[in-house]
C-alpha cells in the first residue's frame, strides 16, 4: 500500500540521489538574474534552492547575494556578518570574485558569494564610479568564473529597481522572474519589464527574460489557478510548467540556514524545486543544441 511516509520516502530519493537524476550541464556556461521588485514572491526562496537543486544534481553552480539583507547568504549557511569579504568589495573595490566566493556546506558543487550590510551603501558609493551600471559584470569575468569552475550563476536581487538591480541585469544573459499565485500578483510587473526593456536597448542587448516560475500556489484556492492562467496565458513557453507550493518547510528551511533540499527532501517544496531546475537545465541545454543546429 502506497502510504504518505512512503510517498515522501520516495520524494527525498529523488531529491538527495543525484546520480540516478543527473541534469544537463549547458554547453555554456549560463548567468541568470532573479529578479522581481515586488517583495514576498519567493525571489531568495527561489535564488538558492534552484542554485541547490542543481549542485546536488551533478551542475556546479554559483549564487551572487546582492540583497543587503543576506537571506541568501543566510539560506546557504554562508556566514555575512560585518568584516566577512562579500560582493561588496567587488562593486566598490577590484577584490577578485575566485577570492570571494564560499562553498555552502550543503555541497561541494553549491559556491555563494555573500551580501553584508555594508552593501546598503553600495548604491550610493557607486554613483560617482565610472561605469557603474557595469560593476558586477566587471566582477563576473570569464576569467574569475572560469577560476571557479562553474556552469551556472544565479543572482538574487533586492526587491527594489535600483543600482544593485540595474547592475545584475546588466551582468546576466537571462532573467528569472518569480512570480506568487495571488491576488495583484502582475502588479508592478510592468515596471520591471520597461526596466529589463531600458537595459537590452542601452546597457545589454542579450538580456532577455527566459524564465517565469510560478510560486506560494495553494490548490485550494479557485484564486491560485485564476493568476495561473493569466500568467500563462501572458507569458506562454516563459512559464515553466512546474509550479512551486505554498510550503511551511520551504518557509522554514532558511531559519536552520538551510535550503529546503537539505532541510526536509521529502517535502512537496523540495521536490518541486529540483523539477523547476530540471525543467531549466533541460530548456539550457535544449537550446543550445538548436542554436548549434543552426
Amino acid at each position: 500500500m502506497w502510504t504518505p511516509i512512503a510517498e515522501e520516502a520516495e520524494r527525498a530519493a529523488r531529491v538527495l540521489h543525484p546520480d540516478r537524476n543527473r541534469m544537463p550541464r549547458p554547453a555554456h556556461r549560463r548567468v541568470i538574474t532573479v529578479a522581481n521588485q515586488k517583495g514576498g514572491v519567493g525571489k531568495t526562496t527561489t535564488t538558492v534552492n534552484i542554485a541547490a537543486a542543481l549542485a546536488l544534481h551533478g551542475v556546479r553552480a554559483l549564487v551572487i547575494d546582492l540583497d543587503p539583507q543576506g537571506n541568501a547568504s543566510t539560506a546557504l549557511g554562508i556566514e555575512h556578518h560585518v568584516g566577512i569579504p562579500s560582493i561588496y568589495e567587488a562593486l566598490v573595490g577590484d577584490r577578485n570574485l575566485a577570492e570571494l566566493a564560499v562553498a555552502s556546506n550543503k555541497s561541494p558543487d553549491l559556491l555563494g558569494v555573500p551580501a553584508t550590510i555594508d552593501l546598503a551603501g553600495a548604491e550610493i558609493e557607486l554613483v560617482s564610479t565610472v561605469a557603474r551600471e557595469a560593476r558586477l559584470k566587471k566582477a563576473l569575468s570569464d576569467e574569475a568564473l572560469d577560476a571557479l569552475g562553474v556552469d551556472y550563476v544565479l543572482i538574487d536581487c533586492p526587491p527594489s529597481l535600483g543600482l544593485l538591480t540595474v547592475n545584475a541585469l546588466v551582468a546576466a544573459a537571462e532573467v528569472l522572474i518569480p512570480i506568487q499565485c495571488e491576488y495583484y500578483a502582475l502588479e508592478g510587473l510592468g515596471q520591471l519589464l520597461s526596466n529589463i526593456d531600458l537595459v537590452r536597448a542601452n546597457l545589454n542587448p542579450t538580456l532577455h527574460v527566459s524564465t517565469i516560475l510560478l510560486t506560494m500556489y495553494d490548490g485550494r484556492t479557485k484564486l491560485a489557478d485564476q493568476v495561473t492562467d493569466e500568467v500563462r496565458r501572458h507569458f506562454g513557453e516563459q512559464v515553466l510548467d512546474t509550479v512551486i507550493p505554498r510550503s511551511v518547510k520551504v518557509s522554514e528551511a532558511p531559519g536552520f540556514g538551510q535550503t529546503v533540499l537539505t532541510y526536509d527532501p521529502g517535502s512537496r517544496g523540495a521536490l518541486c524545486y529540483v523539477e523547476a531546475a530540471r525543467e531549466i537545465a533541460v530548456r539550457g541545454a535544449r537550446g543550445a543544441q538548436q542554436g548549434g543546429s543552426r
